[in-house]
């Protein structure tokens, strides 16, 4: 018996995904929960496993396309030794939109807005299917008007600059040797929510630097009987974000976000985490990380750090976050400017620890572990006082931890 495979619940306000690969071919053997295709929406990258044992019947949505919730995507044949079967060659669909299958749910919605037909889009979904994004092409096409246009003066100092193609064609020798290839929907979200970032926010970066002599010790000293204790590595994350729950405590406007002409500070401390992974960075959430000890931060982040590197955190783990810590120095960043995750108004940047000369309090000169520390805030929301009052806390917080047991 032939099973069908549907696209999953995806998350909410997550209504589409691209299909990204297809992890079998028809007649592969398939064992019960078994990865059968990857999809990839615009905030995490989702794997379709096998409902059952079988054999891989027919694949109805090819790699690239775009698919909503609820949608086929191929069909499973029920048992070990079952055989695919025949693709059934598609019905011509007739011209335009004049198509065997009615527009998606999307498509629906985005014709009633446009007061538009589907007889008046061309369809470039399966038989014919009007698609969300071929409603924006018919309404960006040229309409050819009856009569001339009338001639208006407009001030040249109003009239928008046509939007250019920056990309110069390569040669013919260098576009021999060049590869090009389509961005994941997950790196089309992350540029441009970057994007979006840089044109809403007044964003402005302070810097300073930490003597981490301290934490190290600490760190040194414990690592083995943390490990051995809580079963987890002792790391620098933990530190650091309690440094800053200390910090933002103290300056709530780093921990707050604009809605409309309100501001909201918000009285919890979400800290997200950014991570790096194949298919790109993205930023699990440690939540109510206040009421957490530096192991239980430390656990929570290592889970998310095995999950992120194997596509299986969901929409829900990456939603929320009221700050962000990036760290990277893992990657030997010695220093750098990080961009808002919006909507939030901060966000920290660790580098990484280098032997700097430092003149002690003696006047005496010293090798010390440096860290350039930056922070990134909207000015709209923290004024510069309050940005170089946060780092000098979380300073403070990590050249002393005793501050951590004291609450100070």
């Amino acid at each position: 018996m032939a099973i069908e495979i549907k696209v999953p619940t995806l998350g909410e306000s997550v209504t589409e995904a691209t299909v990204g690969q297809w992890y079998k071919k028809p007649g592969d053997a398939i064992k019960a929960d078994e990865p059968l295709v990857e999809l990839e929406t615009d905030k995490v990258t989702v794997e379709v496993p096998a409902p059952t044992a079988g054999v891989l019947g027919e694949i109805i949505v090819n790699e690239g396309d775009t698919v909503e919730v609820g949608a086929i995507l191929g069909s499973l044949n029920e048992g070990e030794g079952a055989a695919p079967p025949q693709p059934t060659p598609a019905a011509p669909s007739s011209n335009g939109s004049g198509t065997e299958m009615p527009p998606s749910p999307s498509a629906r919605k985005a014709l009633a807005e446009a007061g538009m037909s589907a007889a008046e889009v061309d369809g470039s979904g399966r038989r014919g299917q009007v698609l969300k994004h071929d409603v924006a092409a018919a309404q960006a096409a040229p309409v050819p008007s009856a009569a001339p246009p009338t001639a208006v003066y407009v001030p040249a100092a109003s009239v928008p600059a046509p939007v250019q193609n920056l990309r110069v064609p390569s040669t013919e020798i260098d576009a021999a040797r060049e590869e090009r290839v389509r961005m994941s929907r997950l790196r089309q979200t992350i540029a441009r929510r970057l994007k979006d970032a840089q044109n809403t926010a007044a964003m402005l970066t302070t810097f300073n630097d930490v003597d981490m002599t301290a934490v190290m010790e600490m760190r040194n000293q414990y690592k083995s009987l943390f490990e051995k204790r809580h079963g987890v590595r002792l790391g620098f994350m933990g530190f650091f974000i309690k440094a800053c729950i200390q910090a933002l405590r103290e300056i709530p406007a780093v921990n707050a976000e604009i809605d409309g002409q309100d501001l909201i500070y918000k009285n919890y401390y979400h800290i997200g985490v950014a991570v790096g992974s194949e298919k790109g960075l993205v930023v699990p959430i440690v939540r109510d990380a206040e009421t957490m000890s530096i192991a239980q931060i430390e656990g929570t982040i290592a889970e998310f750090g095995k999950r992120a590197r194997s596509g299986q955190l969901t929409i829900e783990e990456m939603q929320g976050g009221t700050f962000t810590i990036s760290n990277g120095g893992v990657y030997g960043s010695l220093l750098s400017t990080p961009i808002l995750n919006a909507p939030q108004s901060g966000i920290l940047g660790m580098h990484r620890i280098e032997q700097r000369p430092v003149v002690m309090k003696d006047g005496s000169i010293a090798a010390r572990p440096m860290m350039y520390l930056a922070l990134s805030y909207d000015h709209r929301v923290v004024d510069g006082k309050e940005a170089v009052t946060f780092l000098v806390r979380v300073k403070e917080c990590l050249e002393d931890p005793q501050r951590f047991v004291l609450d100070l």
